[in-house]
């Protein structure tokens, strides 16, 4: 008898994100994301979104952010890890 998987929420289609794109996914849950992907504009937009920071971040070195910009993202990141659920 063959188990049907319960359709993902997009917190757990972003969670997945990172994952799907690195090709770590498993199967089953590769096709899960894809159908939710195919059926929320948000999500999908969200994955764009990722692809295109990770194309544009491979082109980027140190050198080229300024001490305020680094700033900025180093705090972006200290409140998202303080905020996150642990």
């Amino acid at each position: 008898m063959k188990l049907r998987s319960r359709p993902l929420v997009c917190r757990e289609a972003v969670e997945f994100m990172s994952n799907y794109l690195e090709g770590a996914l498993s199967r089953r849950d590769r096709r899960r994301l894809e159908y939710h992907l195919r059926h929320c504009d948000g999500c999908t937009n969200y994955l764009e979104q990722l692809r295109l920071v990770i194309a544009t971040s491979g082109t980027a070195s140190p050198d080229d952010l300024n001490a305020d910009v680094v700033d900025g993202l180093v705090e972006v990141f200290r409140r998202v890890r303080d905020e996150s659920p642990q």
